[in-house]
């Protein structure tokens, strides 16, 4: 029998032009169809109208967005999203069935900001590019990274990060951190969080997991995202990313991993209660 699926997608860019969207689309329905599932895709404006899923839902995708994570404290907006997390919480320690999340970038930096985590804060320079992402001891066994190099390639661009891991909460939590930044001897700056597992059903990404290597890559040739790119990062930064996109080894195999990865466990789940 065909096992139904029901996919909710929280999308904070709000109403910003953005890739972020499109490859969560594209990955979530090439990926129910491989798997041969009878899929339901709703998504879910927060920002611009406050809107939330209900509990309907088996898999949450959070995305990423523009801004500060710091300026939106008690907006509406950031209220009705961690009263939407609260509930997924409440959920899950009361039903056999759990609610996967996921959190990319922004929404991983509310989440920890959330559960207090660690420092929510302003770099001091852009990222902006193609880094190594560097496994923890815990995230080298962790079912999301599976398949995955030691280190292995994302997508980064922000200008906040989460550092300084509050120890004591994230024990308590029995949260674990998954990944940090690369190894920056040369700057006196600590490194920051680059993926974490808040609880089994909870996980994010401080990069964007979801962007796929051909869009990329073409979104890249545009005249004027060419001259974007070029204007903020240098004509060097883009020729990287246009270089590095199109290796196999780096975002395309972190684009096939890391949330197929993360659905896939959502749906054995689902399927084993």
């Amino acid at each position: 029998m065909e096992q139904n699926i029901k996919v909710a997608v929280l999308d904070l860019y709000d109403g910003d032009a953005n890739e972020g969207m499109r490859c969560i689309h594209e990955l979530v329905h090439a990926w129910a169809a491989q798997k041969n599932l009878a899929l339901t895709y709703e998504v879910f404006d927060v920002r611009q109208a406050l809107e939330t899923p209900d509990s309907s839902f088996d898999i949450y995708i959070s995305s990423g967005g523009p801004g500060s994570p710091l300026d939106s404290n008690d907006t509406k907006w950031e209220t009705a999203y961690f009263d939407w997390l609260e509930s997924m919480e409440i959920w899950n320690s009361e039903h056999e069935k759990p609610k996967h999340v996921f959190f990319i970038c922004h929404s991983f930096q509310l989440a920890c900001k959330y559960y207090h985590v660690g420092t929510v804060c302003k770099r001091k320079s852009t990222a902006f590019g193609v880094f190594p992402v560097h496994p923890s001891t815990a995230g080298v066994s962790d079912p999301l990274f599976t398949g995955l190099n030691n280190p292995f390639y994302c997508v980064d661009s922000r200008d906040f990060q989460v550092i300084e891991p509050n120890d004591d909460i994230i024990e308590a939590m029995g949260a674990t951190i998954l990944a940090i930044e690369k190894d920056r001897p040369h700057v006196p700056y600590e490194r920051a969080i680059m993926a974490m597992r808040f609880s089994p059903y909870f996980v994010g990404t401080q990069f964007h997991a979801e962007v796929d290597a051909a869009g990329m890559h073409l979104y890249l040739l545009q005249e004027d995202k060419k001259i974007i790119v070029t204007e903020n990062h240098g004509i060097e930064k883009w020729q990287s990313m246009v270089d590095q996109v199109q290796d196999p080894e780096k975002i395309m195999l972190t684009y096939q991993t890391i949330l197929p990865n993360f659905l896939n466990q959502a749906i054995l789940d689902a399927a084993a209660q």
